[in-house]
C-alpha cells in the first residue's frame, strides 16, 4: 500500500472522465488500498465504502459534478467521493480535528452539494434540489443515493410519494448490499434489463410514443394497448413493481461493481421523461477479506491492524453491558422485551436478538415507529426497552410526547452515545438528549457513571418506574474511579468534605473527571466536594438542600446549556437560603465539530483539567 500512481492524479471528477477504461480496475484498487490503510488508522466507516467504489467512479464518470448533483444518503459511504473530488491530499486527515470530514460538508467541497450524517433524507434533499433547478430553468440532473438500509426509513418513502410526479432529471440509485429487496424471478427480468437501459430501446420507445400520438382515431388506442401490455408482462415477471406504484421507472437489477453496466444505466436514465429508480446491488466491504466476512463489524470501525482485521484495543464497553443486562433482565422477566432502530449490533442486543428472538424487534431505520410500537407493548403489560443512539433519539422528538408521556405509558428508553461521541462530529454527538428530554412531563432520567449505577438505573426505569423512563450513558467504557468511592447510589451521592465552602456538581462520566480535578485542586491546598446526580430528573431536592450549604458552586455539564439541568438546578436552588455564587460550564448555543472525545472535552472546559482551571481561577479572583 501506499503507491497510489493514478488516484493520487485525480484533482476532479473531469479526471475520472478521462482515464482509460483499462486504468478503471487500477484506479478501484488503489481506492480500496486507500480506504483500508486511512480508515485503519482514524477508524470510520469502511465496509460501506468498500462496496460503492465501481458505483462512485461510475457516478463521477457518467454524471456533469458539480453542475450535476450527487445526495448521499447518511454520508458514510461518501469516502470514495471525497478521493475523486480533489480531497486525495487531505484524506489521511479524515475524521480528525481540522480535517476532512467523514460526512459530506458543503463547506468543505462543492462537489458536496447537501450535508447528510443521519439516514433516509436523501430522496427529499435531492428532490428539493431538483425543484430548485426546475424553476431556474437549470436542465442538469439531480441524483440521490441511497442504501437499502435506509430505505426502511419511512422518510424515504415520503419522498419517493412526492417525487413520482416529477417528470425528468431526476434518479434514485439504490444501493443494495444486503440483499434486503426481493430479487427478480428467472432470466427474462434481466434480459428486460439489458433491453430497456439500452439507448437506442429508449430513443425508439420515446418516437413510437411521439408517433402513435399523432395518429388519428387509432393512434391513442393502440399506444393505450402497448402500455397495458408492458404493464402485464411485467407483472408476470416481477415480484415488486413498488417503484413503479410511486411514479418511478426501475432499472435493475445491475451489477453495482460492473462500472460499464452502470454507466449504460445512467445514460438510458438521463432519456427518461420520468424519475427513475436504478437498482444497483454491490457487495458490502468488497475488496479486503475481513470486511467481507464481518461487513457489520467493519461497517463502523475504530482502528485496526491491515493485516489480521482485529481491533488495535478493546475494551468493555457501557453498549456490552447494556446488552449482558438486558439478557439477565429477560431470563428472569418474560414481559421484557427490546427494540432497536437497525442497531442491534451497535447497541448491545446481539446476544439479545440470539437468545430471546420472539421478545427482540429489530423496526429497521425507524425511530418514531419504534417509539410508538414500543408504547404499544406497554399498552399490554409488556416491558419495553427501547436502545438507542442519542442523535438518532432526536428522529422521534413528538412520539416521546404524544404517545409515551401523555399516556404515561411504561417505556424504557436507553441512550447509548450520550454526550460527546468524537470523531463523526456535528451530526452524530448526543448533546442534545437530555435539553430534549427534560421538557417533557412524565419523565425520568438517569443518567449514571459506572456499571453499577447502569444496573441500579435500568432495573429502575423497568421496574419501579410507571411513565417514560430513560437511561443514558457515553460511548466507550468506565473511566477513573477513586479508590475511596464506595459504592453509586440511584439518586445522587457525595464525595469528599461535605463541611467545606466549594461544591463541584456533575453527573455521568464527567464525574470522573471531576474526581481528578479534586485531587489537582488539593495539590493547590483547593479543598472541593463533588456532589454526583445520577437521577438527572426529577432532581431530588435534599441535593439542592445540600448545595445551599457551600459558599461556591459549578455545575460542569456535558450537554447544550440551553434547558440542561445545571439550569434546572439553579432554579430550585434560588428557592433556599442559597446566598453563595452559582456558576454553569456547559455546551454553549454551537455545535461541536469533529475531534476525539478528550480532545472536546479539553476543548470546551469539561475535562480535570478544564476544571481545575476554572475553579481555581475563580476561587483566586473571588476568594
Amino acid at each position: 500500500m501506499g503507491d497510489y500512481k493514478l488516484l493520487s492524479k485525480i484533482k476532479s471528477p473531469a479526471d475520472v472522465k478521462k482515464l482509460n477504461e483499462d486504468d478503471i480496475p487500477e484506479l478501484c484498487t488503489e481506492i480500496r488500498e486507500k480506504l483500508v490503510e486511512t480508515v485503519s488508522v482514524n477508524g470510520g466507516h469502511l465496509s460501506p465504502n468498500l462496496g460503492v467504489v465501481e458505483l462512485t467512479v461510475a457516478l463521477h464518470r457518467s454524471f456533469n459534478l458539480p453542475k450535476d448533483s450527487v445526495v448521499w444518503d447518511v454520508g458514510h459511504q461518501s469516502y470514495v467521493h471525497k478521493l475523486l473530488t480533489g480531497r486525495y491530499e487531505q484524506f489521511d486527515t479524515l475524521r480528525t480535528k481540522g480535517g476532512i470530514s467523514g460526512f459530506p460538508k458543503r463547506d468543505e467541497s462543492k462537489y458536496d452539494d447537501f450535508n447528510t450524517g443521519h439516514s433516509s433524507t436523501s430522496i427529499s434533499a435531492a428532490f428539493g434540489i431538483a425543484n430548485a433547478k426546475m424553476l431556474s430553468g437549470d436542465q442538469s440532473h439531480t441524483v440521490a443515493v441511497i442504501g437499502d438500509g435506509s430505505f426502511t426509513g419511512g422518510l424515504a418513502f415520503e419522498a419517493m410519494n412526492n417525487a413520482g410526479r416529477f417528470n425528468k432529471n431526476f434518479i434514485v440509485v439504490l444501493n443494495d448490499n444486503k440483499m434486503s429487496i426481493s430479487k427478480n424471478v428467472g432470466a427474462f427480468p434481466r434480459y428486460l434489463t439489458s433491453v430497456r437501459i439500452r439507448p437506442w430501446y429508449i430513443r425508439v420507445k420515446h418516437i413510437t410514443e411521439r408517433i402513435l400520438t399523432k395518429i388519428p382515431v387509432f393512434g391513442k388506442p393502440v399506444k393505450r394497448f402497448l402500455q397495458r401490455g408492458k404493464s402485464r408482462i411485467k407483472n408476470l415477471v416481477y415480484k415488486n413493481t413498488l417503484f413503479d406504484c410511486f411514479g418511478f421507472t426501475y432499472l435493475g437489477p445491475i451489477d453495482g461493481h460492473n462500472i460499464a453496466d452502470m454507466e449504460n444505466a445512467f445514460s438510458a436514465a438521463k432519456k427518461i421523461n420520468s424519475p427513475v429508480i436504478i437498482h444497483v446491488v454491490t457487495k458490502k466491504g468488497k475488496g479486503y477479506q475481513p470486511a467481507e466476512d464481518k461487513p457489520g463489524e467493519f461497517h463502523g470501525i475504530g482502528k485496526f491492524d491491515i493485516d489480521s482485521g482485529e481491533l488495535l484495543s478493546s475494551h468493555k464497553g457501557f453498549s456490552a453491558e447494556f446488552g449482558k443486562l438486558m439478557c439477565e433482565l429477560a431470563e428472569k422477566d418474560k414481559k421484557v422485551c427490546a427494540i432497536t432502530a437497525a442497531m442491534a449490533s451497535g447497541t448491545g442486543l446481539n446476544e439479545f436478538s440470539k437468545q430471546y428472538k420472539e421478545r427482540f424487534f429489530d423496526v429497521g431505520i425507524a425511530e418514531e415507529h419504534a417509539v410508538t410500537f414500543g408504547c404499544g407493548l406497554a399498552a399490554k403489560g409488556m416491558r419495553p426497552v427501547f436502545a438507542v443512539y442519542s442523535t438518532f433519539l432526536q428522529r422521534s422528538y413528538d412520539q416521546l410526547i404524544h404517545d409515551a408521556a401523555l399516556g404515561r405509558l411504561h417505556l424504557t428508553v436507553a441512550i447509548d452515545r450520550a454526550g460527546i461521541v468524537g470523531d463523526d462530529g456535528e451530526t452524530h454527538q448526543g448533546v442534545f438528549d437530555v435539553s430534549m428530554l427534560n421538557t417533557i412531563p412524565n419523565t425520568t432520567i438517569f443518567s449514571p457513571t459506572y456499571f453499577e449505577g447502569m444496573r441500579k438505573s435500568l432495573s429502575t426505569a423497568v421496574y419501579v418506574c410507571d411513565s417514560l423512563a430513560v437511561v443514558r450513558y457515553p460511548r466507550g467504557g468506565e473511566l477513573y474511579r477513586p479508590s475511596d468511592f464506595e459504592s453509586e447510589s440511584i439518586e445522587y451521592d457525595v464525595y469528599g468534605n461535605k463541611d467545606g465552602k466549594n461544591l463541584l456538581i456533575t453527573y455521568g462520566r464527567l464525574f470522573s473527571y471531576a474526581c481528578k480535578a479534586k485531587e489537582k485542586l488539593a495539590e493547590m491546598g483547593i479543598d472541593v466536594c463533588i456532589l454526583k446526580l445520577c437521577r438527572i430528573k426529577p432532581i431530588d431536592s435534599r441535593a439542592v438542600e445540600f448545595a445551599a450549604n457551600f459558599k461556591n458552586v459549578w455545575f460542569f455539564e456535558e450537554g447544550i446549556k440551553n434547558g440542561g439541568i445545571a439550569r434546572n438546578f439553579s432554579d430550585m436552588l434560588v428557592c433556599t437560603d442559597f446566598n453563595g455564587n452559582y456558576h454553569i460550564k456547559a455546551i454553549n448555543d454551537k455545535f461541536v465539530k469533529q475531534m476525539s472525545v478528550n480532545e472536546a472535552l479539553n476543548m470546551l472546559k469539561l475535562d480535570d483539567k478544564g476544571m481545575t482551571d476554572i475553579i481555581s481561577n475563580e476561587i483566586k479572583d473571588n476568594g
